[in-house]
């Protein structure tokens, strides 16, 4: 009912910059908070950055000051900006939303995943 596809991805050097994108599509009414999550290899999954439909964002310590979330409500669509790469910062980087159905239902979609390597 609900997609999202995520691009961006790729091979960087330390201290690039890289701009990830994730848009969903489906029967949406609207869409509540989007976030970005990664999992690196032989490491659990964990968060990145958020966003509230309001604009209010969350980051996760290690990417503060370095990564920037945002995103267009009317394109359905979020993005991360992730500059000043780390190695550390390699990993799969998956989207998550909550959308709200024309239907009034309520839903938790991720993402496919995007690689970003951060390799010299």
């Amino acid at each position: 009912q609900v997609q999202l596809v995520e691009s961006g991805g790729g091979l960087v050097q330390p201290g690039g910059s890289l701009r990830l994108s994730c848009a969903a599509s489906g029967s949406i009414f609207s869409i509540n908070a989007m976030g970005w999550y990664r999992q690196a290899p032989g490491k659990q999954r964990e968060l990145v950055a958020t966003i509230t439909n309001g604009g209010s964002t969350n980051y996760a310590d290690s990417v503060k000051g370095r990564f920037t979330i945002s995103r267009d409500n009317a394109k359905n669509t979020v993005y991360l900006q992730m500059n000043s790469l780390k190695p550390e910062d390699t990993a799969v980087y998956y989207c998550k939303a909550h959308p709200i159905l024309a239907s009034g239902r309520y839903l938790e979609v991720w993402g496919q995943g995007t690689l970003v390597t951060v390799s010299s």
